[in-house]
């Protein structure tokens, strides 16, 4: 067995207030400044039928709540994303490719504007700052009949036009899985199965690509010349690998084991990887923790 790694403890982040706890929460995220978001429900998901209903989001962002009510929301979309202009987009993991509703964009008031697919299999879909949708897929969507999930990684527009794939480049390779996707500004940052490189995106093509030894990280966050893993297979579940980042590699220094604010184990969490961040959710998915490098 391995060597006990000393702990690293989380640090409380957005809360969802009390006075929502009754409702249902379909999914939570947080966006690309640092805002929190609930899609809550009044009766359970799984009662909500075929049919289209109306969602509450609640905002929270330095204690601050703002509620968005949203209108005709699709029943089988229930990963929500939140837009620079106080829009929002809920989107489903899974969809067939005749399916041109797997994303709906709602504007600021909460009224759906429009549909579109972006490929079956997504495991990450993230905004950056200027509205665009950054999509990663897992294997069986890689490796489905969807072509649009093929390439891995893509980059959307709001309006489901396809601005930017991913295709090999040198010392990287093919995409098998988008274990780990962090969107910060304009850049996005990715460690692919099975070789887990670290690739770094600008919104136009490979910036770099640097040879990572940590493997099965599903979290990352990103600050000058360090990076810091978080996950792993078995025994390394929950660790923190700390890195020093070169121009072609990433070189462990020092490894923790990242736990609740409490000292508590993590269990099986909901990852939102930012910039410098990575933002933590246990159930019941009613408060966001976060690690910051920053």
């Amino acid at each position: 067995m391995p060597a006990e790694r000393p702990e690293t403890r989380l640090v409380p982040y957005a809360r969802l207030p009390r006075k929502y706890r009754d409702r249902h929460i379909v999914h939570s995220s947080v966006d690309a400044f640092g805002r929190g978001h609930w899609l809550l429900t009044e009766h359970p998901p799984k009662d909500l039928g075929s049919d289209p209903y109306d969602a509450l989001v609640v905002t929270v962002e330095d204690r601050v709540c703002h509620e968005t009510y949203l209108h005709a929301v699709l029943p089988w979309c229930p990963h929500i994303e939140a837009l620079p202009d106080g829009g929002f987009v809920l989107a489903t993991p899974r969809a067939d490719k005749d399916d041109g509703q797997q994303v709906q964009v709602f504007d600021a008031l909460g009224r759906a504007t429009g549909t579109f697919r972006v490929g079956d299999g997504f495991q990450h879909l993230l905004a950056d700052r200027a509205g665009d949708l950054w999509v990663g897929y897992f294997d069986e969507g890689v490796y489905g009949d969807d072509a649009l999930s093929a390439p891995g990684l893509r980059r959307w527009s709001i309006t489901g036009e396809p601005l930017w794939s991913y295709s090999p480049v040198p010392d990287a390779g093919w995409i098998d899985d988008c274990y780990t996707l962090n969107v910060t500004g304009r850049t996005a940052w990715m460690c692919p199965y099975s070789r887990f490189p670290l690739i770094e995106v600008d919104d136009a093509q490979v910036v770099r690509v640097r040879q990572n030894p940590v493997r099965g990280a599903s979290g990352l966050a990103v600050l000058g010349e360090r990076a810091v893993f978080f996950s792993g297979y078995g025994d390394d579940r929950n660790r923190l690998v700390d890195c020093r980042l070169t121009e072609t590699s990433v070189e462990p220094v020092a490894e923790s084991r990242l736990v609740r604010p409490d000292g508590g184990r993590l269990g099986r969490p909901r990852i939102v990887s930012r910039g410098s961040r990575i933002h933590v959710q246990v159930k019941p998915f009613t408060e966001w923790f976060v690690f910051d490098l920053a």
